[in-house]
């Protein structure tokens, strides 16, 4: 049986997810916090992976594991980005981090590992709730999306198909 369906439709769903950020940014001028960044590089990795299941289209159950061991290892960086982010968002207005310089600044000004650092504290900018649906803020959807991925990349894992 064949892997490629599953795969193609991990790829259209990252593909729409990514659309969708752009639309925010673009069109509905929702600035992007460096934890929305992140969350978006991890889907970005997750549509790679599921481009290079759909063009290889492994046979064999153990390859088809091995992806499925990627997928819920990177769903799993998404899952952390995205509860960092939900957890900031939720935290009272007087413990939130405050805006300061951005992430471009830090990239041209920081060593690596304080870029990095500064990324996960989050900023002013993370805290702010700038669009829901159906009561969910743009992280909590990203969570769910990241658990689904994870469950997909566990079923994957440990079935092998």
């Amino acid at each position: 049986m064949s892997i490629r369906p599953a795969f193609n439709i991990g790829f259209i769903l990252t593909f729409i997810i990514i659309t969708t950020a752009l639309f925010f940014q673009y069109i509905l001028m929702l600035e992007p916090c460096p934890l929305c960044i992140l969350e978006r590089i991890i889907i970005i990795t997750l549509g790679v992976i599921f481009l290079i299941g759909l063009l290889h289209n492994p046979k064999h159950s153990l390859v088809r594991r091995l992806y499925g061991q990627i997928v819920a290892t990177a769903s799993l960086a998404g899952l952390a980005v995205a509860g960092r982010h939900t957890w900031l968002q939720n935290l009272p207005k007087d413990q939130s981090p405050e805006c300061g310089e951005g992430l471009n600044y830090w990239i041209n000004t920081l060593p690596l590992n304080e870029v990095i650092e500064k990324i996960f504290a989050g900023a002013g900018d993370c805290v702010e709730v700038a669009w829901r649906f159906a009561g969910f803020s743009i992280p909590e959807w990203s969570l769910i999306v990241f658990a689904g991925f994870f469950l997909y990349g566990l079923k994957l894992f440990i079935k092998g198909h």
